[in-house]
């Protein structure tokens, strides 16, 4: 019976990042209270609108205000980290990926290539297709140890994309338009909405990647 193997994100670095960065946007809320005009003069500085209501209350109210908007930002900021906090076990037959919220089991016998592409770490079936592509901040080394002989220093197909661009003869009708349409979610920043169509895409045995919002694919087998 194979042992079940497990790599994830150390408590220690979650508890680490929901104390520091609530207490350094508290710390930032203090450099606006202090430095309030200097701020307000500057067109794209942040917290302007808290900055300008604050500067209206009595003191201690104006620091207090401050203080808590910038823990606040910093809690949010926090919890969208922690949203990559990927945890990545594998058992006998299953690799399972784990993040808050988002559980996603791929069969370990389909796993031929497994590598990390920039903050995501991408798993691959016998025909190329993507079976997982998940944001992970663990470590090269770790993962080389959890997964083996499947494990790869790049992606194993990176001189087959193509840059995707309107008409292309070879790209199907539905495609097209699903590529088209996870061009807007790119440019207009919705990661949701591309991660969806992205999921269509390899439904129809494109593979898609995005550098600088430019779109790049190829064809699985």
């Amino acid at each position: 019976m194979i042992e079940e193997r497990t790599v994830a994100t150390p408590w220690w670095a979650r508890a680490a990042m929901w104390t520091a960065l609530p207490a350094a946007g508290a710390g930032a809320g203090w450099v606006v209270h202090e430095l309030p005009d200097w701020i307000l003069r500057i067109p794209f500085a942040p917290m302007r609108g808290p900055s300008r209501w604050a500067a209206r209350l009595p003191e201690p109210e104006s620091t207090l205000v401050l203080l808590a908007v910038g823990a606040v930002l910093g809690l949010v900021l926090a919890y969208l980290a922690d949203l990559e906090s990927l945890t990545v076990r594998i058992t006998g037959s299953e690799v399972v990926l784990t993040r808050p919220g988002v559980r996603r089991t791929v069969a370990l016998g389909e796993v031929v290539a497994a590598f990390r592409e920039r903050d995501r770490l991408v798993l691959l079936g016998r025909t190329g297709r993507e079976l997982a592509r998940e944001p992970s901040h663990l470590g090269e080394r770790r993962l080389a140890a959890l997964f083996g002989t499947v494990w790869r220093d790049g992606d194993p197909y990176a001189g087959t994309y193509r840059r995707w661009v309107p008409g292309l003869p070879d790209v199907p009708a539905e495609a097209e338009a699903l590529f088209a349409a996870r061009q807007q979610a790119l440019g207009s920043g919705d990661a949701d909405d591309a991660r969806e169509l992205r999921d269509e895409l390899g439904r129809l045995g494109f593979v898609v990647r995005e550098e600088r919002k430019r779109q790049h694919f190829r064809r699985a087998q």
